[in-house]
């Protein structure tokens, strides 16, 4: 257990439960430390084949934590580090979620090769209310999983998805009573570690084709992430958030 991020490794399968339920599973910058640091040790032994990632309580994740986010810088750097970490992470990710899944606790999605959820899922990327654009390439992976007019409706009118919409649009891998589901990930994780490690390795290569795009995608992203986030439209969203009001945007 490392701030609020509770790491449990059985035959293989190395788990990362996001641990902090008294603010739905909110991140803040040392958690994204502790998730890059734990993947970083994923990733270079053999012995771990598979990662495996669930919220604790009734929430997936609620996102970046705003105001440790807004904070200063580290926090900023901490979420684009580890989205960096978990697209270039070369083995597989299975992830359990329930509960509310926002902003980057529904992008960080995108980058699982299976993805159960509870039937009170709800996924939710809000960048546009907040002034800010999508991160973690999901600018390019939500249209090409689930087609430009449920993305758009995502990404561009924050609209939220629930389970079932999101099983229909292959979003997720399929719908587990919220009792079974994180027993259910355990045991395809565990059926992943049955498998040919380089036969398996080498398909998920091919499943996720050419990685510089997708690395493309990102830092033009995170280049305009940056320069939305200074903008007056971020800074009025923003206060808006805070002081619990509907925010007021000027057109030029």
């Amino acid at each position: 257990m490392s701030d609020h991020i509770a790491i449990i490794e059985t035959n293989g399968v190395l788990e990362i439960h996001i641990d902090r339920p008294d603010k739905k599973n909110a991140l803040t910058g040392p958690m994204y430390r502790a998730m890059i640091a734990a993947l970083a040790d994923a990733s270079s032994r053999p012995e771990i084949g598979v990662v495996l990632f669930a919220g604790r309580g009734d929430a997936f994740c609620a996102g970046n934590d705003l105001k440790d986010f807004m904070a200063g810088p580290e926090g900023g750097a901490a979420a684009f580090d580890f989205i960096s970490a978990i697209a270039a992470f070369d083995k597989p990710i299975v992830a359990a979620v329930q509960g509310l899944a926002v902003g980057v606790g529904t992008t960080m999605l995108f980058h699982c090769d299976l993805v159960y959820a509870a039937p009170d899922a709800r996924f939710v990327m809000p960048f546009v209310n907040l002034g800010i654009v999508p991160e973690a390439g999901s600018s390019l992976l939500a249209p090409a999983i689930m087609g430009h007019a449920r993305a758009a409706a995502m990404l561009m009118l924050g609209e939220p998805m629930d389970a079932q919409a999101a099983d229909r649009a292959g979003f997720v891998t399929a719908i587990v009573t919220g009792d079974a589901l994180l027993d259910h990930a355990r045991a395809k994780a565990a059926a992943l570690m049955a498998k040919p490690p380089q036969a398996l390795m080498a398909t998920r290569r091919l499943m996720k084709g050419d990685p510089a795009a997708l690395q493309a995608r990102i830092a033009e992203e995170a280049r305009l992430f940056r320069e939305a986030l200074a903008s007056p439209e971020a800074q009025e969203a923003f206060m808006a958030f805070f002081e619990k009001r509907a925010p007021v945007f000027k057109r030029a």
